[in-house]
Order: C-alpha cells, then structure tokens, then sequence
C-alpha cells in the first residue's frame, strides 16, 4: 500500500547557484582562473565538483591554504571579480525559474535562501530571474552569516531561525550533494535538481529529484509543495 503523505509543508529554503542560475560551470571557471593568477595551476575538473562549497572548503581542499590567510584573500577577491566581470554577464536562470517560485508562493509557502554566494553576487543572481524576484523571498542567508560553508549545515540553520517554521515543515531545495547533507544535518528532507550536474547516485539521500526547475512546475501539482512528505 502506497505511504500516505501528511505533514504539510509551509516554507522552502532555496540554494541559487546551479538551483535557480545556471551558474556552476561559471563558478568553478572563475576559481580555476583566479588560482592561476596566483601561481596554482588547478584543473577545471578538481574545482568543478566542489562548487556548492564556499570558499573556506574550496582553498583548502584544492590548495591547501585557508581563505582568511593573505593568499586566500588575494585568490577569493580575484575570483570575485572575475566572475562579475566576466561570467556574470552571461549566465541566465534555468528556464521557468520564475513560474516555478510563483507557484510555491501562490500555494501560500514562505521562500527563504541559503547560499554560499556573496550578498552583493547573490542581489546580481537573483535580478536574472526577474527584476523583482529578491522579493519573493522573506530572507537571504549567505556566506557572510556564517563561519562555514556548506556542508556545514550553519547557512541552512540561520536560514531556517529566519524563517520561523518547524523543521518538519520545510523543505529544501538545492543542486548539489552538500545541500542535501547540511540540510540533513539541520534536520530539512531535500528536493535535489539535476541541474546542477550532479548524478542520481550523488543525489541519493534527497526526498526526491526532478530535472530543473521547469519539471518541477510540470509535476506541481504531485509535488512536495502540494503534496506534503
């Protein structure tokens, strides 16, 4: 016999990098160049997987130095302004973000945001989706209100005493393995999104997984956000 789904759900807690921009080849290219500038010829491929972590994860585990050190700070604010000058410009948001954020908002859930972005890229990202889609969101927790990225669950804690719902009635929604891990830590299931590149396998533990955005808003109606968990 089918499990009857029955705790509804009231928030959701969205990541944005590979979630709602598709951004995550962007990310990684940024670190890759901004590495080489100072000497340290990473390859695309060793960065790439890491994107979803911060920097405080990223530098030690590729060039073993901290991001607080002086070359941490030199490599972190290159590749900050590497990928606003460069990338940015480029990136869109996956297709029907926008109708898919409408949709969770009109089904009366509060959206929140827990990400490893900087404020001021996170305003930029979000101003691709719509002029306005900042606004959908009753809060933003990013990598400055927190010591440690994910998978580390603290973004997803601060985001989640933001938003003021219990535990067993949010979800979050995220592209990478490191979500689905420091949600779990916190205590939050997991809607995972291909999008971001990750395999079935690596997004094993989510509650469930759908292509993009646009599947979501094609399978709303027997989704989580209708349907409860």
């Amino acid at each position: 016999m089918e499990k009857r789904l029955h705790t509804a759900i009231h928030g959701v807690v969205f990541d944005v990098d590979g979630t709602l921009i598709d951004s995550n080849d962007a990310n990684a290219h940024a670190w890759v160049h901004a590495m080489k500038e100072q000497g340290h010829d990473v390859p695309f491929e060793r960065v790439r997987p890491l994107i979803g972590m911060g920097g405080d994860k990223i530098l030690p585990v590729t060039l073993h130095i901290e991001k607080n050190s002086e070359e941490g700070k030199r490599i972190s604010e290159r590749r900050k302004a590497i990928f606003k000058e460069q990338y940015l410009p480029h990136l869109k948001p996956f297709p029907q973000a926008l109708t898919m954020l409408h949709l969770i908002c009109r089904q009366g859930l509060k959206m929140a945001i827990a990400t490893s972005a900087e404020p001021d890229e996170l305003d930029e990202l979000l101003k691709l989706i719509d002029e306005h889609a900042k606004d959908l969101f009753e809060n933003a927790t990013t990598s400055k209100d927190v010591p440690s990225s994910k998978p580390d669950d603290d973004i997803i804690k601060v985001a989640v005493d933001r938003i003021k719902i219990p535990l067993e009635h949010l979800l979050m929604v995220g592209d990478t393995a490191y979500d689905i891990e420091a949600a779990g830590k916190a205590g939050i299931r997991t809607v995972a999104l291909r999008s971001g590149g990750w395999s079935d396998e690596d997004l094993k533990d989510a509650l469930v997984i759908y292509n993009d955005p646009a599947d979501i808003v094609a399978h709303f109606s027997t989704s989580p956000f209708v349907q409860g968990i």
